[in-house]
């Protein structure tokens, strides 16, 4: 278990990295060529990877469901949609609602047994530890100011009336 929150941790440091570069890229490239230099990039990483650790288990995909093929396809979703609400919201409240979003959608599947999943039973207790989380976001977003910026503008009306 301490091995999967390890991992669960650095992977959302991988995905909050990502975002930061995919965003700079987007800046200069344009969310489409974004796109296909990350989702490009990365499938020549994991190949080349792949072929080094696996060799020719790379391309053993026995028993698959075909349908599962189409994850890439949805991969250009999450980049597009990743990094057009970067620009729109800024970092941290875009990726804070994609996590939020991950959190119920992942909820919803594994309750149903959506997917392939193992059907787990719905608990009140994960319908309020969400809700908690979505109620943070919110706070987050819409706190009110910060002591830096109240400070600020209190500074730059004291100014204006001296």
């Amino acid at each position: 278990m301490l091995l999967g929150l390890i991992l669960a941790l650095f992977a959302g440091s991988l995905v909050s990295l990502q975002n930061i570069f995919n965003s700079k890229v987007n800046e200069r490239a344009g969310s489409w060529a974004t796109t296909t230099l990350v989702l490009g990039m990365g499938f020549a990483a994991s190949l080349i990877i792949s072929l080094i650790l696996e060799g020719k288990r790379t391309f053993a995909l026995q028993s698959m469901q075909p349908w599962y093929w189409i994850s890439g396809m949805i991969g250009v979703g999450v980049v597009i949609c990743l990094v057009q609400g970067v620009r729109l919201l800024g970092p941290t409240f875009a990726i804070s609602i994609v996590m939020t979003s991950q959190l119920g959608f992942a909820l919803l599947w594994d309750s149903l047994g959506w997917l392939g999943l193992e059907k787990v039973p719905f608990t009140w207790n994960q319908l309020i530890g969400a809700l908690v989380i979505v109620g943070g976001l919110l706070v987050f977003k819409f706190g009110g100011k910060s002591a830096t910026k109240q400070r600020v503008e209190e500074h730059s009306s004291y100014e204006l009336t001296n």
